[in-house]
């Protein structure tokens, strides 16, 4: 498994990540404790997490997704690189969610007794947050960093001028900037490329990408109609995204003509759609998921996947109306 440094960091990260948002509600403990053996084996050391995980549950179940990964950490903590977020709500207080001072020094405190862990990586904000003062975030984040808890700082889902306004706030305060952006990213989903991949490029930041599947949509396993039951397109308060996201007539030929053309080329297009983001030279990882360790097979073999010139082309051809989401559905 290849590694990479998370942007202009010293941190080394494997070019495969594995997300942990399924675990403790569609994936039961002792099956996430597997897939995490199996990643860990191929040498997938980046592991990527949030305090509301697992997606899809409720208030009671948050945290529940950090409980299974800190079970299983001892005797490995020195192995993986460990990657949570705040910002979420996680309490039915109103303060128990945002990126204020107060949420996000008890947010990382609860999620490191959760993680069963004294520090963590890479802390993110999971998104923005319009309705704190983005110094007041910045002094927090880099608190955390000169306390010893957190090693780096990232953020998730952000639009690219705010990121630039982050970025260039930090500098002029003279705190820890951020070294990583987390967006969804693949050949279903391309806006990125216009604003944010080459702002990341610019600032040299490090660039992790969820969603490399589209929800899964890129096995080609779901057909139009009603979605398979225990999938993400069913799963709890989630399903509605990501059908909003991916469940269109538009999506499925898209699919089918990847299908088409990864079998022509004699690729698994789970495989090539992972190899496909990683080709794009602004990321640095790309994360992965599954509910079941065989599920792993083709992803994983994404990271030794070296794309032919011509196929990529072809698959950059096919889903090139993706870089301008709804404006030329």
């Amino acid at each position: 498994m290849q590694h990479r440094n998370l942007g202009n960091s010293g941190l080394l990260v494997s070019r495969l990540g594995i997300g942990t948002m399924t675990f403790g509600l569609q994936t039961d403990e002792s099956t996430s404790h597997q897939i995490l053996d199996r990643v860990h084996e191929a040498g997938v050391s980046f592991i990527d997490t949030a305090d509301v995980y697992p997606i899809g549950g409720t208030l009671e179940t948050i945290g529940r997704t950090e409980e299974i990964i800190g079970r299983w950490l001892p005797g490995r903590r020195d192995r993986v690189v460990l990657a949570t977020k705040a910002v979420g709500k996680v309490g039915p207080a109103p303060w128990q969610q945002g990126a204020s001072r107060k949420h996000l020094i008890e947010a990382l405190n609860a999620s490191l007794k959760r993680l069963n862990t004294d520090y963590v990586d890479l802390y993110q904000l999971h998104w923005d947050d319009g309705q704190t003062p983005l110094d007041e975030t910045l002094e927090a984040l880099d608190s955390l960093i000169r306390d010893g808890k957190v090693r780096y700082v990232g953020v998730s889902n952000f639009l690219a001028y705010r990121l630039a306004l982050a970025l260039g706030r930090s500098d002029l305060l003279g705190l820890n900037r951020f070294i990583s952006t987390q967006s969804r990213y693949s050949l279903l989903f391309r806006e990125i490329e216009r604003e944010l991949l080459p702002l990341a490029e610019e600032q040299q930041l490090g660039v992790i990408i969820y969603n490399p599947l589209a929800g899964g949509l890129l096995s080609g396993k779901h057909r139009p109609g009603d979605p398979s039951a225990g999938t993400r397109f069913t799963l709890g308060s989630v399903a509605q995204v990501y059908q909003q996201r991916y469940w269109h007539e538009r999506q499925f030929q898209t699919v089918n003509e990847l299908q088409e053309l990864a079998g022509q080329w004699g690729v698994d297009l789970v495989t090539a759609s992972i190899a496909w983001t990683l080709a794009n030279p602004a990321v640095t990882t790309a994360l992965i998921g599954a509910s079941r360790p065989e599920q792993l097979e083709q992803t994983l073999k994404a990271s030794e996947l070296q794309l032919h010139p011509q196929f990529k082309a072809a698959l950059d051809e096919l889903s090139h109306t993706y870089r301008y989401g709804d404006a030329k559905r």
